[in-house]
């Protein structure tokens, strides 16, 4: 299959289920809701070093908001519902309950409860007023600027998906980060979805597995160009450079959506721009139950 010059090859992202909550960070300016979103999903790239991923979704006008204000959608996963409970409150407490005049609010509706406010009321050490609210509740917890605001907990999916990706095999660098940085561009339009990594980009693919003992991922050699000499090789003879896009979704059809978006994207600059193939990570199907084949999801 070939779009634009472009090979699209025989293969399969390949994903796994995670759990996922989505919230909604609001503040007196949108730059101070940035400023707390951005924080509380830093270091939130992958869950085998960070515990979750999670990044920004979208913004929100103030209209659509709880309470008028400017705000942001976060999406965070983990890899289980325990684990998206203890992380949640933690990365709230410490980046959205710290920032100037900001307010956090559940953006999902339904499944098992993640603690907000359930956790963080304690900070009000007594002083803290609860408030129902549209049949569910906020709290209030006093904080040197005024109050902060938030829900007492967010919704959850148990069925979101983490893991899908692709690959952009290119002649140099210059061209696999041009193509790279356009499918983020176009991928930031599709709902429910994130692209956890830094700028939504990723240049240390892994493997599972290595030869030191303990390590559980590890460089993925086959699609290193200055390996190319030492072992097996997934790499065409002109590629230099190579770069992921990894995509977490609250569905595998958001998932899909993603992709697609973001692989026409690269398809087209095409061959005239660098681009030699979209390749796909996975482990044989030993890894996850979602497999995201690449030539139909392109048909």
């Amino acid at each position: 299959m070939n779009l634009n010059g472009v090979e699209i090859r025989d293969s399969f992202a390949e994903a796994f289920p995670m759990a996922a909550t989505r919230l909604v960070i609001t503040a007196d300016t949108p730059s101070w809701a940035e400023t707390a979103a951005r924080s509380m999903t830093g270091f939130a790239t992958s869950v085998v070093g960070c515990g979750c991923e999670a990044a920004i979704e979208r913004t929100i006008p103030g209209e659509e908001t709880p309470d008028g204000r400017p705000g942001i959608a976060v999406l965070v996963f983990a890899m289980s519902l325990k684990a998206l409970r203890k992380v949640v409150p933690a990365r709230v407490g410490q980046c959205v309950l710290t920032a100037p005049s900001t307010a956090c609010y559940s953006g999902l509706d339904g499944g098992p409860n993640v603690p907000i406010g359930k956790a963080l009321r304690f900070f009000g050490d007594g002083h803290q007023i609860a408030k129902s609210l549209g049949g569910g509740r906020i709290w209030r917890i006093p904080v040197m600027d005024g109050e902060f605001v938030c829900d007492h907990a967010a919704g959850s999916i148990e069925t979101a998906v983490g893991g899908g990706n692709f690959l952009i095999l290119a002649r140099s660098r210059t061209a696999a980060l041009l193509a790279a940085e356009g499918a983020v561009a176009a991928m930031a339009g599709v709902a429910n979805t994130i692209l956890p990594f830094p700028g939504g980009v990723v240049r240390s693919g892994s493997k599972i597995g290595a030869k030191y003992p303990g390590l559980v991922a590890s460089t993925n050699d086959a699609y290193c160009p200055t390996l190319r000499a030492h072992g097996r090789t997934a790499l065409p003879p002109d590629a230099g450079s190579v770069l992921e896009i990894v995509i977490d979704g609250l569905s595998a059809a958001d998932v899909a959506a993603s992709m697609r978006v973001g692989i026409h994207a690269v398809c087209a600059i095409g061959e005239a721009g660098g681009i030699l193939a979209v390749d796909a990570g996975n482990y044989g199907g030993r890894l996850g139950p979602f497999h995201f084949k690449l030539r139909e999801l392109m048909a």
